[in-house]
């Protein structure tokens, strides 16, 4: 679950630091780049560009960058479904939710997290506190919701239908982290491997682009440039390599902690630069899954060796 050497205490603090603020504030950079951009357009030169000076930088560097077939696929399979499954969805749902509210349906992530380690890893069991932060999580996403199930016109139906696909890319985004953890090995240099990861998920976004959109008609404006550029630097560059960096070395369900403080982060942003409205739903709703996330992360996960109890704001709070 963790490298055999646990990394200083600041680094994680740093990490944990650095994954909270700046993915929380990208919420609000990729509402702002496919504002002209196509969501499909917009991935591909985001993660293309990141990638691609990542592998150079660990090139120069003296890093490992070739890997075997096989560890490349498992690079290629966890960088698709994060990057392309959770941030290709986002993109697109973000033309329609809101930035904010988009942030707190995604907060649900941690709920899979403890889905998907039970299953995939094999030796955790969901215990009665997890199961009850699951259900509810589930209310808290009802609630959020709850405008658009009532709501008649055909923006209210469109929003909905996108905050439930916000559902699907939260399972693929969990899906691929905890694969990530899985296949990790002591050979592959996290940087390295992040850069390959990135790269894949450049390749597959920029093929669905030129399959399903038109980037021939995009509108390259100072505005969504600039957007995308702190999308590299800021969420690419730094916040993805401190997020795949803590899940080599600290337990999943408390990396998964990032999901209810980004939203803080991403709504506050939203109100402030967008105009985003902050109504009653929204905030009942994120009450909840924020409480939901809390009963999750600090609930008790049993393994076949020994019982691990994980704080949900630990890291958040020093």
């Amino acid at each position: 679950m963790t490298s055999a050497v646990s990394p200083s205490r600041w680094k994680v603090v740093l990490a944990f630091g650095l994954v909270y603020v700046f993915w929380g504030s990208t919420y609000l950079g990729i509402g702002i780049a496919v504002e002209q951009i196509p969501p499909g357009v917009m991935c591909a030169a985001r993660f293309l560009v990141a990638g691609t000076v990542m592998l150079a930088y660990c090139w120069l560097t003296g890093r490992r960058i070739r890997f075997s077939a096989r560890q490349l696929w498992h690079l290629a399979a966890v960088g698709i479904l994060l990057l392309m499954g959770g941030n290709l969805t986002l993109s697109y749902a973000e033309q329609i939710v809101p930035t904010g509210l988009a942030a707190l349906l995604v907060a649900v992530t941690p709920l899979w997290f403890l889905v998907l380690d039970s299953l995939l890893l094999g030796n955790h069991h969901i215990s009665r506190r997890g199961k009850i932060g699951l259900a509810v999580g589930i209310a808290g996403v009802v609630v959020l919701i709850w405008p658009d199930l009532r709501h008649p016109n055909a923006l209210g139906h469109r929003e909905l239908w996108w905050s439930l696909a916000l559902q699907l890319g939260s399972f693929s985004w969990a899906f691929g982290s905890v694969l990530s953890k899985k296949w990790q090995t002591a050979a592959v240099d996290p940087f390295s491997a992040t850069a390959w990861q990135v790269i894949f998920a450049g390749i597959a976004n920029l093929i669905f682009a030129l399959l399903i959109e038109k980037p021939s008609h995009v509108a390259w404006t100072f505005r969504g440039v600039a957007a995308i550029l702190y999308l590299v630097v800021c969420g690419s560059w730094i916040g993805y390599t401190a997020y795949i960096w803590l899940l080599q070395h600290v337990p999943t369900s408390k990396v998964s902690t990032y999901a209810y403080v980004n939203p803080v982060v991403a709504v506050f942003l939203g109100w402030l630069v967008l105009h985003e409205r902050i109504d009653r739903y929204i905030l009942m709703g994120s009450a909840i899954i924020v409480a939901s996330v809390v009963l999750v992360t600090s609930a008790k996960v049993s393994t076949r060796a020994a019982t691990e109890e994980f704080p949900a704001v630990e890291a958040a709070g020093d």
